[in-house]
């Protein structure tokens, strides 16, 4: 192998998830992205038309990705196994403002926690419109690539290749952290167990009239922001279930 060959083991557990995608051709020339970077993994939920004449032959020798990709029905689903998430979005006039990265510091991001065996998800949304916001509720993070100021689009192809560019560049630079535990307790939480904690937390604050239902004040939204920053771990996300649980008896006993 030449120093230009990022070995497929590095970036297996990094998935490319598309969102509704409209054009199956846009599906062909994103797996054939993936293929030259070594990016294996490809979630699609609810494309519009997944596969087409085009898709095939846009995919270019990439035809295994193409087979093997699960079509879900919705983000949620297709993120659900993964530690880590990453919306790319180019908007930026939102009511909350998430986390941002440029690309070059998603592959340093990526670089730095795909060794410890985390399960990295990058999104991209529509062609037109990209993620709405409920859609990046289920992210930790967004990423956007730096363009020239007058031209602010990219085709989603071009997007995860350069995406997929800096990630496996940087993985390839990296030097391996001798530091990492390999101890599952450790480990950050997944999706799932955030949406079920999420879940969990907004039907107690409702419980305890702290949440108002009918007027949620973006309350939701900024939990969401503030624990997908904290980096959960299983064990924390285990003490956070307790304690809600906890409260949550408390509350009923007063009651009675």
């Amino acid at each position: 192998m030449d120093n230009h060959t990022v070995p497929y083991t590095t970036l297996q557990h990094l998935r490319i998830v598309m969102v509704e995608t409209s054009h199956p051709g846009n599906i062909g020339s994103a797996a054939r992205a993936m293929k030259t970077m070594g990016i294996k993994d490809l979630r699609l939920v609810t494309p519009r038309k997944p596969y087409s004449q085009e898709t095939w032959a846009l995919a270019s020798g990439a035809n295994d990705i193409i087979e093997q990709a699960k079509i879900v029905p919705t983000l949620q689903d297709a993120v659900a196994d993964c530690q880590i998430v990453i919306g790319a979005s180019a908007r930026s006039e939102r009511t909350l403002q998430w986390p941002q990265m440029d690309a070059r510091e998603c592959g340093t991001f990526v670089a730095a926690h795909l060794p410890q065996q985390q399960k990295i998800a990058l999104v991209f949304g529509r062609e037109r419109t990209g993620l709405t916001n409920e859609e990046l509720d289920h992210c930790n993070t967004l990423v956007h690539i730096p363009m020239a100021f007058d031209f602010l689009s990219l085709n989603i192809a071009m997007a995860i290749q350069v995406l997929g560019y800096e990630c496996a560049t940087a993985v390839r630079l990296a030097t391996p952290d001798q530091s990492v535990t390999a101890d599952p307790e450790e480990a950050l939480a997944s999706a799932e167990a955030l949406e079920g904690f999420y879940t969990h937390l907004e039907q107690l604050m409702i419980d305890t009239r702290f949440l108002d239902p009918e007027n949620p004040r973006l309350l939701m939204r900024r939990m969401r922001r503030l624990f997908g920053r904290a980096g959960v771990t299983v064990s924390e996300m285990n003490i956070l279930r307790g304690m809600l649980a906890a409260f949550a008896g408390r509350k009923f006993r007063e009651r009675s």
